[in-house]
């Protein structure tokens, strides 16, 4: 009886084995290998199958033509290493939005979408961002800004250089992802906000397009000179530098990039050529050049949508716009509008509404974006593409 025991006990065991073999191989045939930085330095692209065994770097899929691939590491979107540090607290938000989108847009005409990976800035740190944009001092020689000057009215040394983003440019290498380009934007103040005295008043002082000209390119042959000098950044690696002009703190529209420039090699610039962006407010206030205006029919077309809204739905706080123009071609729309609705219902159907009319209104063939809002947040958001005929709506919070 131990006899039989005992090999009924072996025979389960064998059975044990058998099944873990089986199963162990039959997983590890559905499996992919999971991707990690060789020797050469170089990071491999595959991505695995099982979500939560993501190693190394992998790449996402393409929504549309006009955007790019982006970079994942170890399971997790690769953020930029020093975005939205800046010299000087941000009080007008549309500075950061417009200067973002834009610098994409600018990267777009020298980095094709389809040839190209999008890597959030990798090489610029947090803290060498703090030090470039702090005053130069003896504490601080790095510093871009200049240093303070002890004065504290318009003959102070204001603050130039507001804030730096970096976009770099991959393309495949076999399994790798090699760089082929970096784009750098400089933000400039427009005007600079100061204290005399440590909480108290705040004031401004106004920086002449001359002197913002003239800083900024000094800045930014600086700045190509140091990343240069940075670890895995080649002498033949395409520097692009986009300078961007911010708005003021009171105004209810973002700045625009003016100048761009490119070391193809070396520390060494070209020549500087302008940009003729610039952005308008919706509606154009009352005694403004509105004759001269670019958006001159666009404002006429704006006020017939803004008013059209507003009879339909007469609780309404306003209705404001940025539009996006290069040269005098229109290339995208913002509008805002401030609400006082609290019920779902109510919102559900003023968003179906301005679905509606907006195409009678507003612009085709360019990317519109219209955010209804409330003092409580986002309600609803309404998105046309360039090449949408129809609007799509998304209602937020209508659980």
């Amino acid at each position: 009886m131990r006899a039989v025991k005992w090999l009924s006990t072996i025979g389960v065991v064998a059975v044990l084995i058998a099944a873990l073999v089986f199963f162990g191989n039959f997983f590890s045939k559905n499996s992919s290998s999971v991707s990690n930085s060789n020797n050469s330095g170089k990071t491999t692209t595959t991505a695995t199958k099982s979500s939560s065994s993501k190693k190394g770097i992998q790449i996402t899929e393409k929504n549309n033509n006009s955007s790019y691939q982006t970079v994942i590491k170890n399971g997790r979107y690769l953020t930029s290493k020093a975005r939205g540090v800046s010299a000087t607290q941000q009080n007008n938000t549309y500075n950061q939005v417009s200067f973002e989108n834009g610098l994409q847009d600018f990267a777009k005409e020298h980095f094709s979408t389809s040839k190209y990976i999008f890597q959030e800035g990798q090489y610029l740190t947090t803290d060498t961002a703090n030090n470039w944009l702090d005053r130069k001092s003896n504490d601080n020689p790095t510093g871009l800004n200049p240093a303070d000057n002890g004065k504290t009215d318009n003959s102070r040394n204001p603050i130039y250089l507001q804030t730096i983003e970096e976009q770099d440019f991959m393309t495949k290498d076999g399994n790798n992802l090699k760089l082929n380009g970096i784009v750098l934007g400089l933000a400039m103040n427009t005007q600079d906000t100061y204290q005399k005295e440590q909480y108290g008043s705040n004031y401004t002082q106004d920086i002449s397009n001359s002197d913002r000209i003239q800083q900024g390119k000094q800045m930014a042959h600086e700045v190509v000179k140091r990343y240069r000098k940075m670890n895995g950044i080649s002498n033949d690696i395409p520097i692009y530098v986009a300078m961007y002009s911010q708005s003021k703190d009171d105004s209810l529209a973002g700045g625009s990039f003016y100048s761009w420039n490119v070391s193809k090699s070396g520390n060494n610039l070209g020549s500087w050529t302008d940009i003729k962006d610039q952005t308008v407010v919706l509606p154009m206030q009352t005694g403004t050049d509105n004759e001269k205006s670019v958006a001159t029919k666009l404002n006429k077309s704006f006020t017939s949508f803004s008013e059209n809204i507003q009879s339909f739905f007469p609780n309404l706080s306003s209705v404001t716009g940025q539009a996006s123009y290069e040269g005098n071609n229109l290339k995208g729309l913002v509008v805002d509008v401030s609400t006082q609705f609290y019920s779902a219902t109510e919102i559900e159907s003023f968003a179906n509404y301005i679905a509606q009319s907006a195409p009678n209104y507003l612009p085709t063939g360019v990317p519109v974006k219209i955010k209804i809002e409330a003092s409580t947040g986002m309600q609803a958001y309404l998105i046309q593409g360039s090449d949408d005929s129809k609007y799509k709506v998304t209602i937020l919070n209508s659980y």
